[in-house]
């Protein structure tokens, strides 16, 4: 049996930021266990955007130091490029009622600091001159919002927290957990641990992680699917957005597109391939949208889990059993939030008064529905 301090379920980007936090608390004897290999879930999957344009308070403030964060990021985690490219959000609203929505998230957004534009049509148009004109009515725009490289980003946590002492046991999966004496006994496919503390920030398998301990966690599974096309010459900057259409479009560094949408009627479950119908409706939805990428060839495609909760917002902190700590339900912004995500689980579980007041996101927000705050913009 091996003892450890805190054992954290989960090496996607999100258990990554807390092992790596919790190093800077000076917390000893971390270890991260995944059944697959760092930024192997929905981490190395996702489409990997930053943005701060929300319509809650709560998600504009932690977005906001996420975004914080990830300008300096090279330089707090000692690691040359994130490829953090930051040509900003463009949101565009295709109604009256949803013009309404964006000038009311733009005066929340500028109250907290975030230096958000609401934009004509022809004003949008200037930044994003292939969008097509009848497609939209007017749009936000963030230019300090961006993208970052997934893949480098989460090697960028590992390897701190590497040089902090952060132990990973990768390929091992988590088959049972049970209490003794005031510590947890997790059994994987390859070891047994005794924790003080355990972190279930297991993604789209967080439901299985906390069924093992005889919590019902309101949270599943839910297939989200992108596209890329061939790398063509740079020709968009920002990360385009539609919430009545479902969908996101974005160019990479190396000249792809990268584009993925909600589908209103896919299956909870852990089957993330991709389909058919998921091509034609996005085809089609970009052809209206962005005609002049609608024109490019198809690479791939490939599908990834949300862990989705019932408001579209995460679940952190205390689970109602002392020491077993969730990470979950990002509903497909796990990936901006990380940082963040990481300080506050390292001050919770340190004790510590956390930076911000994340009550609203504590589990106890399901016992009494009129505390729930629905984040409608979500892809």
């Amino acid at each position: 049996m091996i003892e450890t301090n805190v054992l954290i379920i989960g090496a996607g980007i999100s258990g990554l930021s807390i092992a790596y936090h919790l190093s800077k608390e000076n917390v000893k004897d971390i270890r991260v266990v995944d059944k697959g290999y760092f930024a192997g879930g929905a981490t190395g999957r996702c489409g990997a955007g930053v943005r701060q344009q929300w319509a809650t308070r709560q998600n504009c403030i932690l977005t906001k130091m996420s975004m914080d964060f990830f300008e300096k990021a090279h330089e707090i985690l000692e690691y040359d490029d994130l490829e953090l490219k930051q040509e900003g959000y463009l949101i565009v609203a295709v109604n009256e009622a949803e013009e309404k929505q964006l000038k009311k998230n733009v005066a929340l957004q500028n109250e907290l600091g975030i230096n958000t534009q609401y934009l004509s049509k022809q004003e949008a148009l200037k930044i994003v001159p292939h969008l097509n004109p009848d497609a939209f009515l007017s749009a936000t725009f963030n230019q300090s919002d961006g993208h970052l490289n997934p893949f480098k980003t989460s090697e960028a946590f590992y390897l701190a927290g590497l040089k902090r002492g952060v132990n990973y046991s990768f390929y091992e999966e988590v088959l049972h957990i049970t209490q003794e004496d005031g510590c947890f006994i997790v059994k994987t496919n390859k070891e047994v641990y005794r924790a003080r503390q355990v972190v279930n920030a297991a993604g789209g398998y967080t439901y299985e992680i906390g069924k093992m301990l005889g919590l019902e966690l309101p949270v599943y599974a839910e297939n989200h699917q992108i596209l890329a096309t061939e790398p063509v010459e740079k020709f968009q900057g920002p990360m385009v957005v539609s919430f009545n259409k479902n969908i996101y479009i974005q160019q990479v560094p190396h000249g792809a597109f990268l584009m993925g949408r909600s589908d209103p009627f896919v299956k909870k479950g852990h089957d993330v391939t991709t389909t058919p119908d998921f091509l034609r409706e996005m085809s089609a939805t970009v052809m209206d949208l962005l005609p002049k990428v609608g024109e490019l060839r198809v690479v791939r495609a490939w599908g990834g889990s949300y862990n989705m909760s019932p408001d579209a917002q995460p679940i952190l902190g205390e689970s109602g059993i002392d020491n077993f700590y969730l990470a979950c339900g990002f509903s497909g912004h796990g990936f901006m939030l990380a940082p963040v995500v990481g300080l506050l689980m390292s001050e919770i579980m340190t004790h510590k008064t956390p930076s911000v007041d994340i009550e609203s996101l504590s589990l106890k927000r399901f016992e009494n529905q009129q505390d729930i705050v629905i984040e409608q913009f979500v892809v």
